[in-house]
């Protein structure tokens, strides 16, 4: 069976396997494949989609090498790297990100909705620069809002390597766990969800440039 063809069956099966699972999930239970049968976990507010790109690229996470930064203190003391993806997740299972000055200080945690019905759980460990996102929201030069802070030597390995990889072909968007374009995004808050109830409060919230600056060092591979 060719390699493609395995990661999707190996994708729906292990979604299928999930839905016996509460609202969101834990470190111990974190899976990519997951994200099919994903639930809030936590009370969120819609902010709206500041762009409904489709494109999900990715960096290096050992990039970012300053010490004493907010980046590398969140990475290194809230992080964890998944032996098999090579994603980062903190103890809730929200995927580390890099994302723009609208979305406030590293450690933000957001759900990211894709059309698709998708929910990817997020937090913010790294910010893109200014230069590269100057709406403070997608990257100018391949439209992306999220970026993915990973271990590539690990994702290669587990996604592939070559023309055809995606680790090479830099677009997580191609694999169907985080395939869709950006619907809503919803901050969240620190409060869990009541069993069987749920929230969904909108606001309007419009950019506010920090001071925050951009650490790492960039190593987004392809794009679109």
């Amino acid at each position: 069976m060719p390699m493609k063809m395995m990661k999707k069956l190996t994708c729906a099966l292990a979604a299928a396997s999930m839905l016996v699972l509460n609202a969101g999930f834990k470190s111990e239970d974190f899976s990519l494949a997951a994200l099919k049968n994903y639930t809030r976990e936590f009370k969120s507010t819609s902010i709206g989609a500041c762009s409904n790109s489709s494109t999900k690229t990715y960096e290096d996470y050992r990039g970012i090498t300053s010490t004493g930064s907010a980046q590398y203190q969140y990475i290194h003391n809230h992080m964890t790297v998944d032996d098999a993806t090579g994603f980062l997740y903190d103890e809730d299972g929200f995927i580390g990100v890099a994302m723009g000055y609208q979305f406030g200080e590293i450690g933000s945690r957001y759900y990211i909705v894709l059309d698709t019905d998708i929910i990817i759980p997020v937090v913010k460990v790294d910010a893109k620069a200014s230069q590269d996102a100057p709406d403070g929201c997608s990257a100018s030069g391949d439209a992306s809002v999220i970026e993915f802070v990973i271990d590539a030597d690990k994702a290669g390995a587990y996604f592939g390597q070559g023309a055809t990889g995606l680790a090479s072909q830099g677009n997580f968007n191609n694999y169907s766990c985080l395939k869709g374009r950006i619907e809503d995004i919803e901050k969240v808050s620190d409060q869990k969800l009541e069993d069987g109830v749920i929230y969904h409060d909108s606001v309007s919230a419009g950019p506010a440039k920090g001071d925050e600056n951009s650490d790492n060092v960039r190593m987004v591979q392809g794009g679109y």
